[in-house]
């Protein structure tokens, strides 16, 4: 699969409560972890979208091939504080902007993601059956849904989903067939909720 055969959501929706500071402005080796997690996007995809409701604090990050889709309100949903729904919501708003077959889908906090895992998968997609509208992890009981791949048309079930109150990605996704991706190393999909995993 070729990169303009796959887009690239990365989601900055999170308030980084646990964290107790924005984790997409943390550097990993300098670099911004947001910027990082669109880099290697970027070798992976030749559209990348950051779902956020906080362009202006990330502007400044973005590599030549990301672009913003603006987080909104839901409908009833009023005040003028960004609001934040939780990844499914921001992936399912970034999903309706898409073009391609396949996305992959990555959340900002992923500090140990590695490329060469990721144009492994990539490079298997097209082995994925027909009928799984992903290609997900699964580990400890439970999907890894924040970094992994979709086929677009899971979007109308997932809105659907979403209009009946549904936010959990595991409970989505139980209604569907997945395809199990292997992980070469766990490490891989830490994400840094914690300020001590910065060491």
């Amino acid at each position: 699969m070729t990169n303009d055969q796959l887009t690239a959501i990365v989601l900055a929706g999170g308030k980084s409560t646990r964290m107790g500071r924005d984790k997409a402005l943390i550097p990993i080796q300098d670099v911004p972890l947001l910027q990082r997690i669109c880099q290697i996007a970027e070798t992976c995809a030749d559209k990348v979208y950051v779902v956020t409701p906080w362009q202006e604090r990330y502007q400044h990050l973005l590599p030549p091939k990301s672009q913003f889709i603006q987080e909104l309100p839901l409908p009833g949903e009023t005040g003028n504080e960004p609001k934040t729904h939780g990844p499914l919501v921001g992936f399912a708003q970034g999903l309706a902007q898409v073009e391609t077959d396949w996305v992959l889908l990555l959340a900002c906090d992923l500090p140990r993601l590695r490329v060469e895992v990721l144009q492994e998968w990539v490079a298997g997609l097209e082995q994925v059956p027909e009928e799984a509208i992903a290609a997900l992890v699964y580990r400890n009981n439970r999907w890894e849904p924040l970094c992994g791949f979709y086929r677009r048309r899971c979007l109308p079930g997932l809105n659907k989903y979403i209009e009946q109150g549904g936010r959990s990605f595991q409970q989505w996704l139980k209604l569907y067939s997945v395809q199990v991706l292997s992980l070469p190393d766990p490490e891989m999909l830490l994400n840094l909720n914690n300020p001590n995993l910065l060491g």
